[in-house]
């Protein structure tokens, strides 16, 4: 059975994109921070759940370490753990800044770091959850921007280095997604990307065949100008 690794799986993208698996028939683990969601989540999708911190890299290297021995291997690593904040560069505190480096752009560093060999012996994908706000500029979100930027680049430069691997990698840069992070633009659910949509992206990503390479895929929503 193949399987997969979804950080940020127990709600939003992370958990819609579980689903998705599951459904493909992929043995899954999926790690968060808040206990009592992660829980919830791996009861409905019959899944490891490991309580980690992408922040933390002995809980970085903890999570890879445990699917392995779980599922005997890796085929598909999902980094969608992250954070954001909206503000003006002139108003960031230093803090979120760092936080959003950390969670946004390190964390997947690290988890797919440790992923890597496993990858490599299974030929395996690698899907980062970016933004569009990586892609454009953003004023009001400089900090989130700036780190999904820097994730894109990650997201390029690995599915360079990995070309001889068979290891593929994709950045998933989605516009506002129907999310608790989104909540604060005031839009509606209805008028929001749904995680769905997400979900669906990646199924097609693993159904393509080891000679095309996607390395980013921006989603615009309807009705924006960019």
């Amino acid at each position: 059975m193949p399987s997969a690794l979804v950080t940020g799986g127990s709600s939003g993208i992370g958990l819609a994109i579980a689903r998705m698996l599951r459904d493909e028939g992929f043995g899954l683990t999926v790690a968060a921070r808040n206990v009592e969601r992660l829980q919830v989540a791996a009861q409905e999708l019959d899944a490891h759940a490991v309580a980690a911190s992408v922040l933390d890299e002995e809980d970085c290297a903890r999570m890879v370490a445990e699917h392995v021995e779980r599922h005997g291997g890796l085929d598909v690593l999902v980094n969608s753990a992250g954070v954001g904040f909206a503000s003006t560069i002139a108003d960031l505190s230093t803090k979120r800044f760092d936080v959003q480096l950390g969670v946004n752009l390190r964390g997947a560093f690290l988890v797919t770091r440790d992923a890597l060999p496993h990858l490599r012996a299974s030929r395996g994908y690698v899907v980062n959850i970016a933004s569009i706000a990586g892609t454009i500029p953003t004023p009001g979100l400089s900090g989130y921007g700036a780190s999904k930027a820097a994730l894109i680049s990650l997201t390029r430069s690995l599915a360079r280095e990995e070309e001889g691997t068979g290891v593929r990698a994709t950045a998933l840069c989605p516009a506002f997604v129907d999310t608790a992070m989104a909540e604060w633009t005031g839009l509606p659910g209805e008028q929001l990307i749904q995680p769905e949509d997400c979900a669906e992206l990646v199924r097609a990503l693993l159904r393509l065949s080891p000679a095309a390479r996607v390395p980013v895929v921006v989603v615009e929503r309807a009705g924006d100008a960019v």
